[in-house]
């Protein structure tokens, strides 16, 4: 038989968890045909000789739902190695949708996640009402990497009851039975899974919550009984479990979570974090999902490869100068024009003077914690640092921004408003809100190694302008596997395992997550010690100019999809083997 592609020579990191292994791998059709001494001929081949070979990697959150329709690419979580990504999470989403009414979703997807409703308005299509017509419009794009959507709980809310579920109101026995059957009716499509969110920061960009946020156990027992008609597919929950009405409310709502998966009879994932407000909170997640667990419930938490927070820039979408009445005036002027005005003594003194304003309210998306955060600044001044080049995501508590204002006598804000200046107003400040209370990440070890987590919340292709977490794979393997010098190591092959595998298994994706003969050939090819994270960027590539942050990586030899390069050196190609996943 002659091969498509053969590697060879490669530090195999199999997916399985095992030790690596010196291999070859012959492929053939878009699949792995050989493992081992290959001596088939090939058209072409890979030099792999000191490199890694890992499967490719599945990310199981992000909120390409918009982003899918116009770029082809799916960067940047495609040039981090992945070769699957999962859509349709936290119960945001674009289907169903009645014509016309697509203003609700992107209010929606904007609000929560962070997406420019102009960028949606102009680069959608809006050409589905079904979720199977959605699923048939992603299809007919040819795409780098694989796609799998959930459907959402939002939309399903939104189709179903208008005004009156867009306001929160209860779900009629009518109600329920239709979102059930419209739910039913996506898995069988192809939906991958189900996915509400209930948190309370999420909100529409005219300041509401979520339509789903209160649902009651009625409509999410109906939602979850859609899975177990359909005998398919995974749940996802995010929750705060009522953080603001402290511990006693943890209870019921968690209550409700276990409802749901009892009534799904499905893998099941939750969102976990730890939080400054109840910084044990994540315990007591993980312990009633043990005891999930012990009766019979795959029931998983999906936990970030780092803090989860947010960047400060002149560029990006907050920063505490936007407060102050002489930023604002400028605030719509280039960059360039922007520093030089900032530069000038007279009007750092005037800014620096002005009573600040807030930016929350009930009528924007801005959550009240930017608010509480400003008041508060000399407080959470400890977890801002400046991010640095290369990036630095694990800093002391000694490096912040706390500590350089008192070591040159100045304020927190005139120490802020001075670092973002710095690199012509390209600096960024880096503000850790989850995941940090102990300034490093002694917390997150514990969480990411539990025997029930799975690796998740990239986010990738939402947050635009605050964050750019898309490069977790890249961070697992060198924060993590290579550089941490604050904390234990992770072992390469459980860290690859992680992020191969079991998310894999996790969505029910056999036919990927592990390089063995017969399965895709999603593969990356890694130079691990040249393996390194850019520092993250404004770019201006969104539908009508819209910007966002991206970050790059250097090391990634190759990226096969179905067997086909889809970057090599670090450079995306031409490739687009990427297909819906139903």
């Amino acid at each position: 038989m002659t091969l498509d592609l053969k590697i060879t020579g490669a530090t195999l990191y199999d997916g399985s968890g095992a030790a690596p292994i010196t291999a070859d791998i012959g492929i053939a059709e878009g699949k792995i045909a050989e493992v081992g001494r290959v001596t088939s001929p090939s058209r072409r081949s890979i030099d792999a000789d000191g490199a890694m070979v890992t499967p490719g990697f599945v990310d199981i959150h992000t909120h390409y739902d918009g982003q899918v329709c116009w770029d082809e690419t799916l960067a940047p979580s495609s040039v981090h190695g992945v070769t699957t990504a999962i859509m349709g999470n936290c119960g945001v989403g674009f289907a169903p949708l009645k014509p016309g009414e697509q203003d609700r979703l992107i209010e929606l997807m904007e609000g929560v996640e962070e997406i420019p409703g102009v960028a949606l308005s102009e680069g959608v299509r809006w050409n589905w009402e079904s979720f199977g017509d959605y699923l048939d419009a992603v299809a007919a794009i040819p795409h780098s990497i694989d796609i799998g959507a959930q459907v959402t709980h939002d939309p399903l809310r939104l189709y179903v009851m208008g005004d009156r579920g867009a306001l929160g109101e209860p779900a009629t026995d009518q109600d329920i039975a239709q979102m059930r059957a419209l739910a039913f009716d996506a898995l069988r499509a192809g939906a991958l899974g189900v996915t509400t969110g209930r948190s309370d920061v999420h909100k529409t960009t005219k300041g509401t919550d979520t339509p789903a946020r209160d649902s009651g156990l009625a409509e999410l027992l109906g939602l979850a009984g859609a899975l177990k008609d359909a005998g398919r597919g995974v749940l996802q929950v995010v929750s705060d479990f009522k953080l603001d009405k402290g511990e006693e409310a943890f209870g019921p709502e968690f209550d409700l979570v276990d409802a749901m998966a009892d009534a799904a009879g499905r893998p099941v994932s939750l969102s976990l974090n730890q939080r400054d407000m109840a910084p044990k909170q994540w315990q007591w997640i993980l312990e009633r999902v043990e005891a999930a667990n012990a009766r019979g419930v795959d029931m998983k938490v999906q936990v970030a490869a780092r803090g989860i927070g947010v960047f400060f820039g002149l560029e990006t979408t907050l920063n505490p100068l936007m407060s102050f009445e002489s930023y604002r005036r400028i605030m719509d002027k280039p960059l360039a024009e922007r520093v030089a005005i900032l530069r000038q003594p007279e009007m750092k003194a005037k800014l620096l003077s002005e009573p600040r304003e807030h930016l929350s309210g009930t009528d924007r998306a801005v959550p009240p914690l930017a608010d509480m955060v400003l008041d508060r600044l000399d407080f959470f001044s400890l977890r801002m640092f400046r991010l640095g080049d290369p990036p630095d995501y694990e800093p002391p508590m000694e490096r912040s921004l706390y500590y350089e204002a008192r070591e040159r006598g100045v304020g927190v804000m005139e120490a802020i408003y001075d670092i973002m200046l710095e690199e012509d107003g390209q600096q960024l400040v880096y503000f850790p809100i989850y995941n940090y209370s102990r300034f490093d990440f002694s917390d997150l070890h514990s969480m990411m190694t539990h025997p029930n987590a799975l690796f998740g919340l990239s986010d990738g292709g939402a947050h635009v302008g605050t964050v750019c977490d898309a490069s977790f794979p890249t961070f697992l393997l060198t924060h993590w596997g290579r550089d941490r010098s604050r904390g234990p190591h992770l072992a390469l092959e459980w860290l690859i395992r992680k992020q191969t595998h079991d998310n894999a298994r996790h969505m029910g994706l056999m036919d990927r997550g592990l390089i063995k003969p017969g399965l895709r050939a999603d593969l990356n090819v890694i130079d691990h010690q040249a393996l390194a994270l850019e520092r993250p960027h404004m770019v201006r590539d969104l539908p009508m100019g819209g910007k966002r942050l991206y970050q790059g990586a250097r090391g990634y030899l190759a990226t096969l999809v179905a067997g086909e390069p889809i970057l090599l050196n670090d450079q995306l190609t031409d490739a687009r083997p990427g297909r819906l996943i139903r």
